[in-house]
């Protein structure tokens, strides 16, 4: 019998858990002292002492989930409100007129379908660059996966153009307050600094992502057998009715269903920009946007019930994985060993030349967001240790803030540990290994170019 994708997932992130638990003994316990600065708790540069370590046993690792499920608590509710919510749409048959819609103008104008890729990425990517859209790209996912389907791609496609496209704008950001801004602040250097090499870099990594996915998209559309998620794919043609030629009825109900969605997604954006929304704000304008649906849709209020607990029910083995991917970090945590390691790999940096340094930093970055999610967490954590580095090692600042921005940016999309991304792939029902086996091309390219757009800031003043 084939395994399951939550199985599978499951198994390798405790496994992972477990590992660090192991490592926990034989890493000595360290801490920084921190104070705080700007309602931020920071680092204090070289107030790093160790500490009598905290080796975690099979108990910990036991309740480690239970704990990671309490600390991510905010974005599994979000999950489950999310796929509640779209159930109750999906269920009016708004999604499925409006895709046989979509579809067919397409299809009779392909010359329009060749920028559908390439267009949505770049509004996904400017989000990730201006605002740090991240978390808020989850709903979309449920919305993008049918729409690529029904024009010949499949579900990593789907996925991947609001996932990705913000992504590269999260790494290549210009505006970002939760990770450039951060960063810039603590390490002392104005807002706009380097402004027109951070538009450079935003233009490079969005320009790189589309190209993957547009490569892929063609090679799929062509011969759609070649998709790692082409069995799971057929079915959900089916579910969503994708998969003949018939042509549903596009009522009044519905399209009003749409204007209220619509209406919903314009709110959204207007309460993270102007009012800082974030992750319970939108999810309770989902959970009202699902009801109200519900009711424009002409679905009983039964019926909005039962969806809306469908739609959830089928977010739990999401919520399991986002639980011990957080307990990883729990275990860490408890254990005291992500600041001695935060210092040991300070320690090797500093043996290094400036440019090669710099470069270091940036593979530091996504070691320690392996552990640590947040970009705002991470930059609180690292930025204080390796502005006062760079200083010393004669390393620009600004290189010091974009290794931080590449190793939280780039990296975080295909990191198991993360609760975003495993949020991601369980709403895309796809397994992770099928995505990393996906991404590792990508990623190798944006290795290689994070190398590289360290070396110019060498040349700046900053």
């Amino acid at each position: 019998m084939k395994k399951s994708f939550q199985f599978n997932t499951l198994v390798m992130i405790f496994a992972i858990v477990v590992a660090v638990a192991v490592l926990t003994w034989f890493v000595p316990g360290g801490e920084y002292q921190r104070e705080i600065k700007d309602s931020r708790t920071v680092v204090i540069p070289n107030s790093f002492q160790y500490v009598k370590s905290n080796p975690q046993g099979v108990g910990a690792v036991l309740t480690a989930p239970v704990k990671g499920f309490v600390n991510a608590a905010e974005i599994i509710v979000f999950c489950f409100i999310i796929g509640g919510a779209f159930m109750i749409i999906q269920r009016t048959g708004a999604i499925n007129s409006a895709l046989q819609k979509v579809a067919l103008v397409l299809a009779n104008k392909p010359h329009l379908q060749k920028y559908f890729i390439p267009l949505t990425m770049i509004l996904f990517s400017m989000g990730g660059s201006i605002f740090g859209m991240c978390e808020e790209t989850m709903p979309f996912i449920l919305i993008f996966i049918p729409l690529a389907l029904s024009l010949g791609y499949d579900s990593i496609v789907g996925t991947a153009i609001p996932f990705l496209g913000a992504a590269s704008g999260f790494a290549g950001a210009t505006l970002n307050p939760f990770t450039l801004g951060v960063a810039l602040k603590i390490s002392e250097l104005p807002y706009d600094t380097a402004m027109w090499y951070r538009v450079i870099v935003w233009i490079i990594s969005v320009t790189v992502m589309i190209s993957f996915v547009m490569l892929y998209a063609n090679r799929i559309k062509k011969d759609p057998a070649k998709s790692p998620v082409y069995e799971i794919d057929k079915q959900r043609k089916h579910s969503f009715h994708l998969d003949n030629n018939s042509k549903a009825e596009f009522t009044r109900s519905q399209k009003a269903v749409l204007i209220v969605f619509l209406l919903g997604i314009i709110l959204m954006v207007v309460g993270i920009l102007e009012y800082g929304w974030f992750i319970t704000e939108i999810a309770a304008l989902f959970f009202a946007l699902g009801i109200v649906s519900g009711f424009v849709g002409r679905l009983k209020l039964g019926d909005i019930t039962d969806s809306f607990k469908d739609g959830a029910k089928d977010m739990v083995g999401v919520a399991l994985i986002i639980a011990c991917a957080r307990a990883m970090l729990v275990v860490a945590t408890d254990a005291k060993i992500i600041d001695t390691m935060l210092f040991g790999m300070s320690n090797v940096i500093s043996g290094f030349h400036p440019v090669v340094a710099a470069q270091s930093m940036f593979v530091t970055q996504g070691i320690i967001n392996f552990f640590v999610h947040s970009g705002t967490g991470q930059a609180a954590l690292t930025m204080p240790v390796m502005t006062p580095l760079a200083d010393v090692l004669s390393i620009p600042r600004y290189a010091a803030v974009l290794a931080f921005q590449f190793g939280e940016g780039w990296i975080n999309p295909i990191l198991p540990t993360s609760g975003v991304t495993m949020g991601v792939l369980g709403l895309a029902g796809i397994s992770w290994d099928k995505w990393f086996k996906w991404m590792i091309p990508v990623q190798i390219i944006f290795f290689i170019l994070a190398l590289l757009l360290l070396i110019p800031p060498f040349f700046f003043s900053y």
